[in-house]
């Protein structure tokens, strides 16, 4: 039977996906009608596994490693719908865009990716096409983890779909979500004096930490590492009542060789010179812990850490792919680093695997109401994929003996 694997119908399937919610935890519905398009595709194998990722398998000739398509399948919230121009689950296509949640990060290029890999079910790969739709990028990539530790799958490189522009993109800061406690006692608010109040405490906390992010170093590729304390919570939460508890979380965009347990001594140093001492009222730093669900049911409880990476401009497989784009779309790629993290963290970032971003999309529209897909680009991404998958396995063809993992830059923030 024909099977319709055109841009337009990748399009189609991208605005499907789109109007199905997919918040982290909440993949079953994508992962359900990604599964089906797979088998109808063709794939050989498709199969989620615990942690709810979908994987899917070209089976190639053997004459090389496989290559790994990667996009994530959950998204972030669409706060106000009222603030969207068109509707944020309505895969809406117009001014020449695909408009909605996860257009562009990344269900648009989810299904660039997925298209892409299915061209080759009857012209078979050289080596095989892993697709590898993934849960819980949004928030610290626990689905790529979970499948690195645990499926046995070592590609011999990873193409991300997210959003690019066109240009390469071969690393990252990592990402680390830590915590400062404030603890008091509390008390009715109308006699304060009873109570320990730890909001008294809280500007000098955020004060320092301010100071501290100042004083983050900086690497000449991937910029400078930040600290930024984003979500601020009391408890109890009754307006009556003086808090006991403050809760700050700290954003941090970490460089190579970060350590969690010597960040945690710099915060409580520089916390201890900075805040006074207030009786009946303590300061804690905590390190960061995350506890998810997966729609298939299973929870764990592990770190939140996203290690950072970065490989070298002149590493084979970005320079195999800077040229199969640039002849694949008569434009000269420009290699970069994303400002945001990735499931790369993951893939090269622990498990040394060289892994490389191209896909269409402008970084800046990701988690905006403002989000969407230029289908120019679209289209261009789409038509330099398959060219893109040969020049990667063909860079992986064993030389003299080697692989290229361990021609990988040393992975970021590694054990030294």
């Amino acid at each position: 039977m024909e099977r319709d694997r055109s841009f337009d119908r990748a399009m189609e399937f991208a605005a499907e996906l789109i109007s199905i919610p997919s918040l982290s935890g909440e993949e079953g519905g994508v992962a359900a009608r990604i599964l089906e398009e797979l088998r109808a595709l063709g794939f050989d194998e498709a199969w989620t596994d615990r942690a709810g990722n979908v994987i899917a398998r070209v089976a190639g000739t053997g004459g090389a490693p496989p290559v790994m398509l990667s996009s994530h399948m959950d998204v972030v919230d669409v706060g106000d719908p009222g603030g969207w121009r068109h509707p944020p689950y309505g895969g809406v296509v117009a001014d020449g865009c695909l408009h909605g949640r996860g257009s562009m990060d990344v269900k648009g290029p989810l299904a660039i990716q997925l298209y892409a890999a299915a061209r080759f079910v009857d012209e078979r790969p050289v080596g095989d096409i892993l697709t590898v739709f993934s849960v819980y990028e949004e928030k610290g990539g626990w689905g790529m983890m979970y499948l690195m530790e645990t499926a046995g799958l070592r590609p011999g490189a990873v193409i991300l779909g997210e959003a690019t522009g066109g240009d390469l993109c071969t690393g990252h800061r990592g990402h680390a979500e830590l915590a400062v406690e404030i603890h008091g006692r509390a008390a009715h608010a109308s006699t304060p004096e009873r109570g320990r109040n730890p909001n008294h405490v809280l500007p000098h906390v955020l004060l320092a930490l301010g100071q501290l992010s100042e004083r983050q170093p900086r690497d000449p590729i991937l910029g400078r590492a930040t600290l930024t304390p984003t979500v601020i919570e009391s408890w109890p939460k009754s307006g009556n009542v003086i808090p006991d508890r403050v809760r700050i979380t700290l954003d941090m965009r970490v460089l190579p060789g970060w350590n969690e347990d010597e960040a945690l001594e710099e915060i409580r140093a520089a916390l201890a010179a900075a805040v006074p001492e207030m009786d009946g009222v303590a300061v804690e730093v905590l390190p960061g812990r995350a506890s998810h669900r997966a729609w298939t049911g299973w929870e764990d409880l592990h770190s939140n850490f996203t290690p950072g990476y970065l490989l070298r401009d002149d590493h084979p497989v970005v320079q195999a792919a800077a040229e199969a784009v640039r002849q694949a779309t008569g434009r000269e790629p420009r290699l970069r680093q994303w400002k945001f993290g990735t499931d790369g963290g993951h893939t090269c970032g622990t498990h040394g695997v060289p892994t490389i971003g191209f896909a269409p999309g402008r970084e800046e529209l990701a988690h905006t109401n403002r989000e969407r897909l230029d289908l120019d680009s679209a289209r261009a991404a789409f038509e330099a994929y398959p060219a893109l998958i040969r020049a990667v396995q063909s860079a992986l063809v064993p030389v003299r003996g080697m692989t290229l993992p361990a021609l990988a830059a040393a992975p970021a923030g590694s054990p030294q």
